[in-house]
């Protein structure tokens, strides 16, 4: 039986699988979700299934994600808020995303999520990315250090950046969690995650479900996935979240719904118990280097 909570930092306890929200945005992840009521109660539902850890961003809508938290949730009884900054878009199509690391700028966004989510002190607050170049990495690391120094930030996490990067974070500051892709037909956050655990942080892959999204033909995988889910009478994306939890005790997965069953099936997979072979079997499907399928 796998470890049903992890601790981020020193005092945040959180159940193990958290809950993604960027599905509660415009379509792709622009403007405010269509069905405002729907997606209130939703957010109120997530204590009843089990839920207490939120990962948001302040790119998502963008703002609005953080605002509809805010009213569906503050004073966040019992839940873990964790936001992003220093990933920027422009406009509806995708091709507008940008990064900045301007030390400035990443501050203006971390006071301006505490802002709109209400909270005095953020309880994780991610670089969003190790892409932007209008500042050096480590100003970009050393401004979130700042403020958790000043109390805005209590735990300092990485998003999408390199294990090197993450190796540099690690000599600035403490780094509480870091999240990327990961998942059991895509490995491309693998060397990051590996660096995190060894260190005793806390990794949350993000699209931990994704099968389909992240090959051309995901058909080897399901032929690998089908059997072992029958087996336990569960789905594939139960499964692949609960290969997930099997890896390590420091995984936070954070798959996002915008469906109360389709959560409640998510949170179900936290009493999956699989075998040593079947986890084996589905972490053989993907090269740990390459990130890529191997079938």
């Amino acid at each position: 039986m796998t470890s049903r909570t992890l601790t981020i930092g020193s005092s945040h306890t959180v159940t193990r699988i958290g809950f993604g929200a960027m599905q509660l945005t415009g379509e792709q992840v622009w403007g405010p979700y269509p069905d405002h009521a729907g997606g209130l109660a939703l957010l109120r539902a997530l204590r009843e299934e089990g839920v207490d850890f939120i990962d948001t961003a302040d790119v998502y809508g963008p703002h609005h994600n953080e605002t509809l938290i805010r009213e569906a949730l503050h004073p966040y009884p019992e839940l873990t808020i964790a936001s992003k900054g220093g990933f920027v878009r422009g406009g509806f199509d995708y091709d507008t995303l940008g990064w900045v690391g301007n030390p400035i700028y990443l501050r203006q966004s971390a006071v301006m999520s505490a802002r709109r989510l209400g909270l005095d002190s953020l309880p994780l607050y991610y670089l969003h990315n190790g892409y932007a170049t209008d500042a050096p990495f480590e100003d970009q690391v050393g401004a979130l250090r700042d403020l958790r120094d000043e109390g805005l930030i209590q735990n300092i996490g990485l998003s999408n950046v390199t294990a090197e990067q993450y190796a540099i974070a690690r000599e600035i500051a403490p780094i509480a969690a870091t999240t990327a892709m990961y998942n059991a037909a895509n490995r491309t956050g693998g060397a990051l995650m590996r660096a995190t655990l060894a260190d005793g942080g806390v990794f949350s892959p993000w699209w931990p479900m994704s099968l389909r999204k992240s090959i051309d033909d995901a058909t080897p995988i399901y032929a690998v996935l089908d059997p072992i889910a029958a087996e336990h009478g569960i789905t594939t994306g139960q499964l692949a979240l609960a290969w997930l939890l099997h890896l390590d005790d420091r995984i936070l997965p954070i798959p996002g719904t915008t469906s109360r069953a389709h959560l409640r099936e998510n949170m179900a997979a936290l009493d999956v118990v699989l075998g040593k072979d079947e986890v084996t079997a589905i972490s053989a499907l993907v090269s740990e280097a390459a990130g890529e399928a191997t079938h």
